[in-house]
This record gives C-alpha cells, sequence and structure tokens, in this order.
C-alpha cells in the first residue's frame, strides 16, 4: 500500500498523502482493489507465459509475441505494443525527470510556478533522458538478457525482498504496541512467508544474476549477439 502511495503521490504532485487518502470515498475499500488487482496480473502474467512457453518452448524471444510463427499475426501483435511502448517511455521518462527536477529546484520558485527557467530545465531534463535512453538502447544488443539482469538485480529487490522486510518491521512494530500479547497462527504465517520471499529475492539476486550475465557471454560466444548501434534490419 505505501508503494502505491508514495506513486500516486509522485504522479498528483502537490497533492499530500493525507488528503488524497481523504479523498477516497472509503479507503477500507483499497484492500478489496489491491487484492482483485493482485489476482488478476498473477493469473495473467501465468497464463500468458506458460502458454507462450508451451508452444514456443526454448525458442521464445522478448518479447514473447516475436515468437510467432505468422507473418500476419506478429504484425498485428507489434503494432498493437507501439502505443504501450510511447505510453511506458513516456511515464518512465517523466517520473525520472520529475524527480531530478524536485531534487534540483527543492525550496526554489521554479518548483511550484510556471518561470522560465522551470521550464526550460523541464525540457533540458527530459532531453537528456531519452538520448540518455537512446543510447543504452542502441549500445546493449542484447534485449532479452538485458531484461533477465535487470529483474536479477532490481526487480529481485522491489518484488520478493522489499515487501518480506516490509512485513517483517511492521509485525515488530505492532508486537511492540501489545507487548503482553503473544504471535498468533496468522502473525506466524506471515513472518514465515516474508522470510521465503525474501529467500527467493536472494536466490534471483544471487544466482539470478550470474546466470543472466552467463548468458550473454554464451551469446556472444555463439554469434547471436549483434554490434552495438547495428544498422542491421530488426524489422518484423
Amino acid at each position: 500500500m505505501g508503494a502505491f502511495l508514495n506513486i500516486s503521490y509522485t504522479f498528483i504532485g502537490q497533492i499530500t498523502l493525507p488528503s488524497f487518502i481523504a479523498e477516497m470515498k472509503n479507503p477500507r475499500d483499497f484492500y478489496k482493489a489491491l487484492l482483485v488487482v493482485t489476482i488478476a496480473e498473477v493469473l495473467v502474467f501465468s497464463l500468458v507465459g506458460s502458454i507462450v512457453y508451451v508452444y514456443a518452448g526454448q525458442s521464445t524471444t522478448s518479447p514473447a509475441f516475436g515468437s510467432l510463427t505468422s507473418q500476419d499475426n506478429k504484425i498485428i501483435s507489434f503494432s498493437l505494443m507501439v502505443p504501450t511502448l510511447i505510453f511506458l517511455g513516456v511515464l518512465y521518462a517523466s517520473v525520472s525527470a520529475r524527480f531530478i527536477f524536485f531534487r534540483l529546484f527543492e525550496g526554489t520558485s521554479h518548483k511550484g510556478n510556471h518561470t522560465v527557467v522551470g521550464w526550460l530545465s523541464w525540457a533540458g531534463i527530459l532531453g537528456v533522458t531519452w538520448i540518455f535512453a537512446f543510447i543504452i538502447a542502441e549500445i546493449i544488443p542484447f534485449f532479452s538478457d538485458l531484461l533477465s539482469i535487470m529483474s536479477s538485480l532490481f526487480d529481485s529487490f522491489f518484488g520478493f525482498i522489499f515487501w518480506g522486510v516490509a512485513y517483517i518491521q511492521l509485525q515488530k512494530l505492532e508486537e511492540k504496541k501489545r507487548p503482553n500479547t503473544a504471535r498468533g497462527v496468522r502473525g506466524w504465517i506471515g513472518y514465515i512467508f516474508s522470510w521465503i520471499l525474501i529467500g527467493i529475492g536472494l536466490y534471483f539476486l544471487g544466482p539470478g544474476t550470474y546466470a543472466s550475465i552467463h548468458s550473454v557471454v554464451l551469446n556472444y560466444k555463439n554469434g547471436k549477439v549483434g554490434s552495438p548501434f547495428s544498422c542491421k534490419d530488426t524489422s518484423v
């Protein structure tokens, strides 16, 4: 929930967390919505991943619909992906630029007002962000392995370790408020599950990162990786 509210605060800007929560008709409904979204995400990602792997096997590419054998279906899939890529690119660039902008102009009049310096700085930060992203995209010619490395290094923490540690810390704070109350079955289940999450995250972070880097080395040896800034046709 904290991560969701922090993200919301990042986008909303001047609206503070308490006022954002107060504007919800019934804040208790947040947990219901979170449960529904989580179940939907698990089902969608599990079904898509498993179905693609069943039919494509080890020839699965990244993105997955690149494994389609039908040229027409592949063109349709990539066409539908274009708006999503544009949206995600603008979203991530804006969040990154917003973070940098707020740190640079914290406590100044440029942060919350329409000033020439503020707008020029905002445009400059966005421009540098997009240029930097383009250089990274063109200089690293192994997209699939790059995703694996990024997932192992970052998603292992934000997707597993963080939540396990957060639950354990919150549980300690709650138990301090009730020093004479023993930890119940539900508390022990949450505690054990949190350590399982931490263990999974550490496994992805350690062996997962090693395997991803080793895959890059093997692909270079087998000649499956192109050169940086290559003009090779990669169209469908």
